[in-house]
């Protein structure tokens, strides 16, 4: 499984005025990331062309270590999709429950490889390998679709 890692922590310049982390920032840190497996990936420049359902499941706060894993799921002719979960973790407290790693939020994003024209380029063909990877794959043809039909209806 190829899978890129990116970490941060939370500093007050991240959080709004109640001391969570932004939505925006976090967004932000997920596209890198992703970004990042994209272009490990196809060897070339990727770039975000959509985001299926962030969700939003537990809150992150200041000095919360977050831990961001992306990885392709499915490849087409120049996109592909890459699935962004987000993990947080507190290790000051001292209590062992609240020590313990959270998934916070995940997501999917949709990337295109382009050359240096900004055309649309071939890359390789993702094969998935693990059950998980299969059942993966599959489901990313069911999102593309839904994302097309969306996409074309203005939605």
């Amino acid at each position: 499984m190829n899978v890129t890692t990116f970490t941060e922590i939370v500093l007050p310049n991240h959080a709004n005025p109640l001391g969570y982390l932004k939505g925006g920032k976090l967004m932000d840190w997920m596209d890198i990331a992703a970004e990042i497996a994209a272009q490990k990936y196809t060897k070339t420049v990727s770039v975000t062309v959509a985001v299926d359902n962030i969700t939003f499941k537990h809150p992150i706060k200041i000095g919360d270590i977050v831990t961001i894993h992306a990885r392709i799921t499915r490849t087409f002719d120049s996109s592909m999709e890459v699935w962004v979960q987000v993990w947080k973790e507190n290790y000051m407290k001292t209590n062992e429950q609240s020590q313990e790693k959270m998934k916070t939020n995940e997501a999917f994003f949709i990337f295109v490889a382009i050359n240096e024209k900004g055309n649309h380029i071939r890359i390789p063909v993702y094969k998935p390998v693990s059950d998980e990877d299969k059942i993966l794959y599959e489901n990313a043809l069911k999102r593309k679709n839904r994302l097309s039909l969306l996409t074309k209806s203005g939605v």
